[in-house]
């Protein structure tokens, strides 16, 4: 199973990664992604790591 992370300081809360994957990412009380699960079952999720603007989630497998 991929290990998924989100460096909360270099994101800047677009939402995108939410919008793609509610599964295992939620805004949290400032603003920024952070993870909740590790499976999607909307989206692969190196596609939606891929799609993240600031380059803020990496995944591990």
């Amino acid at each position: 199973m991929a290990k998924v992370i989100v460096d909360e300081n270099a994101c800047i809360g677009c939402g995108l990664c939410v919008n793609l994957c509610p599964d295992v990412f939620e805004m949290n009380d400032s603003g920024v992604a952070k993870v909740k699960g590790a499976e999607c079952s909307d989206a692969n999720i190196h596609e939606v790591a891929s799609q993240c603007p600031v380059n803020a989630i990496s995944v591990e497998d």
